[in-house]
């Protein structure tokens, strides 16, 4: 074997264990940049509303995803190129991230949904009540009317 094969492969094996680091290394980012449990869990607002808002906000993966897109950048690169000789820890860690942020995403909407919906709802139930009260007022003026009208 030559000294330059010797080279080669040898620079391959850097190139593949730096491959790998880089892999970890982002996987380890996105996992710091997700959520914390009591992040969501221990909001502090005035109202509903600001409630939700906060926890929308609580739930923003975009770093992690971005962090994420990164990892499996570098597994792809290392998977075609055949640089790993035992990268199934690696694509199981990626998989489990993907699952998370599409949980977190999943809640995030819900989320959304509820901020968009609320103060909608409270509208409805305002106009209701005033309604309602408005009809009660109609009620009592017409009761007091009957009452004069046979006093």
């Amino acid at each position: 074997m030559s000294q330059s094969t010797l080279d080669d492969d040898e620079l391959f094996g850097e190139a593949a264990s730096e491959m790998r680091e880089d892999v970890e290394a982002s996987l380890s980012e996105a996992r710091s940049v997700l959520p914390a449990a009591d992040d969501i869990w221990d909001v502090e607002a005035d109202n509903t509303l600001g409630v939700l808002n906060a926890l929308k906000g609580a739930l923003d993966v975009e770093d992690a995803e971005a962090h994420l897109r990164d990892a499996k950048k570098w597994y792809t690169m290392g998977e075609r190129a055949d640089a790993f000789e035992d990268a199934d820890d690696l694509e199981a860690a990626i998989e489990e991230i993907e699952e998370l942020i599409e949980d977190v995403e999943a809640a995030r909407e819900q989320v959304s949904d509820l901020t968009a919906t609320i103060p909608q709802l409270r509208g409805t139930l305002e106009e209701f009540a005033e309604a309602d009260e408005e009809s009660e007022n109609d009620a009592d003026a017409d009761a007091d009317a009957d009452a004069e009208a046979e006093a």
